[in-house]
C-alpha cells in the first residue's frame, strides 16, 4: 500500500487473501515508533484499493463512502493529534495512543437533562464534523475548526444561563443578536474581529439546520440572513517587518543564543515563503524540486508553489535538511518578541482597536506587535512593494480574493503613492528608450 511522504497513518488489511470482509487496520507511525488501532469497519479485500487505501468505487461497496470519509477524517485528526503533541514536546508512545484511542472510542456521554434543539443540534453538527466533507473542498472538516466550533458552542451555553429568553432556534431573531453581541463584547470584553468571528460561526450553525428543519421538526427564525445580524468586523492595525529589518534579523550573531537562533531561522523562512506556522515549521526538502516549494497548506489543504529563495535553501542546508523542531505557537510569538527587541526593532507604532465595546489606541514598540503571522504578512507586503502582481502574490500565499489580499498587506498613503511613482518612472523611462531608438 502507498503511504504519503507526510502522512504518518497507513491503512492496513488485517488479512488481505480473506475470501469474507476483514477489518481494516490504522498503523500510526512517528519518531521511530509504531501504533496499531481497529478502525471499527471490515471490507471485502477484493473492494479495497491497494494504491489509495481506500475502498474501491464499486456498486457492490455499498457503504464505501462512509467508510472512506471516516478513514479521512481519521486520517486528519491523527495528523492534527501528532502535531499538536509535538508543539507541546508530549510526543509519546502513550500520549498518541491515548487520543487516538479517546476519537475512536469517546467515553459515552452522562445522561443530561432536556436541552433546546438549539444545542442538540451543534452538538450533533461538532460529533459528525470529522467525516463531513465540505462541498467546495471535498476535504473533510479541519480538527482546529471543530475545536472553534466547540468554543461557540460553550460560549453560546454561557450566554444562555444569562439571557432572560428560552434560547432556541425560534427565538434566535435580532433581539437575541443585539443581546448576545452585547455579552460577547462588553460580558466577555472581546475585540470586535473576534465578535465577529463568534457571529460567523453561529451563522455555520444555522444555515445547516435551515437546509434541515423540517427534517429535525423546527422552525428556524430567519433573520439572521438580515444585514443588520451580521459578523462584525473592523480592520486590524498589524505590523509587518521590511526587508532590511528581516536581513537585519537574518545577519544577527546569535551563536551564544542557540534558543532566539532556532526561532530565528523558523521565522524567517516564513517571512521568504509566505507560508503559515503550521506549514513553514513543516517544511522539508522532498516538498523541492527544481527549485520550487510544492505543498499542501495545513489550514486549507490547498496547495502552493513557491519560489525556493535562496536564504530558504542556505537555512535548510544549515540544518541539514531538517528545520529546527518547532514549539507551541504562543511560545514562538513570546520568543519572537524577545528577539526582536534584542535585535533592536523598536520603532513606535500605533495599534487602535476596539475592545469590550470601546476604542483604545496604544502605542507599542513594534517588537512588541511581531508574531509567527508577521512573517506571512511580511512576505505578501514586501513582494508587493517590489512590484510583484498582486495575482502572482495571491496565487502563492493561497488567497481567493483580491478585496481579502489587500486588506492583508500593510501599506500606508505615502507607500502607495511611491509605488505608483515608480511605475510611472520605469513608464517614462521605456518611452524614453523607444524615442532614443
Amino acid at each position: 500500500m502507498a503511504r504519503t511522504s507526510d502522512s504518518p497513518v497507513t491503512y492496513l488489511l488485517r488479512d488481505p487473501k480473506s475470501k469474507k470482509p476483514t477489518p481494516i487496520n490504522c498503523i500510526v507511525r512517528f519518531n521511530n515508533n509504531r501504533i496499531n488501532a481497529g478502525t471499527g469497519f471490515k471490507i471485502l479485500p477484493a473492494f479495497w484499493n491497494l494504491k489509495t487505501s481506500r475502498v474501491k468505487n464499486v456498486v457492490d461497496a455499498v457503504d464505501k463512502d462512509h467508510i472512506n470519509n471516516f478513514l479521512s477524517g481519521l486520517e486528519n485528526s491523527i495528523k492534527a493529534i501528532i502535531s499538536e503533541l509535538k508543539a507541546g514536546r508530549n510526543l509519546t508512545v502513550e500520549a498518541v495512543r491515548g487520543r487516538v484511542d479517546d476519537y475512536l472510542k469517546p467515553q459515552p456521554k452522562p445522561e443530561e437533562p432536556t436541552q433546546a434543539a438549539l444545542f442538540s443540534f451543534i452538538e450533533q453538527y461538532i460529533e459528525q464534523a470529522p467525516t463531513r466533507v465540505n462541498n467546495e473542498t471535498n476535504k473533510t472538516v479541519g480538527y482546529r475548526t471543530i475545536q472553534k466550533y466547540r468554543t461557540v458552542l460553550k460560549v453560546l451555553r454561557e450566554f444562555a444561563e444569562t439571557y432572560p429568553r428560552p434560547l432556541d432556534f425560534d427565538t434566535v431573531d435580532l433581539e437575541f443578536y443585539g443581546a448576545f453581541k452585547n455579552y460577547l463584547t462588553i460580558g466577555k470584553g472581546f475585540t470586535t474581529n473576534n465578535v465577529g468571528k463568534y457571529i460567523a460561526t453561529l451563522k455555520v450553525f444555522l444555515n445547516e439546520a435551515t437546509l434541515s428543519q423540517k427534517k429535525l421538526g423546527v422552525t428556524v427564525d430567519q433573520s439572521y440572513r438580515e444585514k443588520r445580524f451580521k459578523a462584525v468586523k473592523e480592520d486590524a492595525d498589524n505590523i509587518y517587518l521590511s526587508e532590511q529589518e528581516i536581513q537585519h534579523l537574518y545577519n544577527l550573531n546569535l551563536t551564544d543564543k542557540p534558543r532566539l537562533e532556532r526561532v530565528r531561522d523558523l521565522f524567517v523562512v516564513g517571512c521568504y515563503t509566505g507560508l503559515r506556522f503550521s506549514d513553514f515549521t513543516a517544511l522539508r526538502p522532498e516538498y523541492i524540486k527544481d527549485g520550487l516549494i510544492r505543498m499542501e497548506q495545513f489550514k486549507t489543504q490547498g496547495k502552493v508553489v513557491i519560489p525556493c529563495h535562496p536564504v530558504v535553501k542556505t537555512l535548510l542546508e544549515k540544518y541539514s535538511g531538517q528545520l529546527p523542531q518547532s514549539i507551541s505557537n504562543q511560545k514562538m510569538n513570546d520568543y519572537l518578541k524577545e528577539l526582536c527587541h534584542f535585535a533592536g526593532i523598536i520603532s513606535k507604532e500605533s495599534k487602535a482597536q476596539t475592545k469590550g465595546g470601546k476604542r483604545v489606541t496604544s502605542v507599542l514598540e513594534k517588537w512588541q506587535m511581531v508574531s509567527t503571522h508577521t512573517a506571512r504578512r511580511s512576505f505578501a507586503t514586501n513582494m508587493y512593494l517590489l512590484g510583484v502582481p498582486a495575482i502572482t502574490i495571491m496565487r502563492i500565499t493561497g488567497y481567493k480574493t483580491e478585496k481579502a489580499f489587500m486588506q492583508y498587506i500593510k501599506l500606508d498613503e505615502e507607500q502607495h503613492a511611491q509605488i505608483m511613482a515608480a511605475h510611472w518612472q520605469r513608464h517614462f523611462q521605456s518611452q524614453a528608450a523607444i524615442v532614443a531608438e
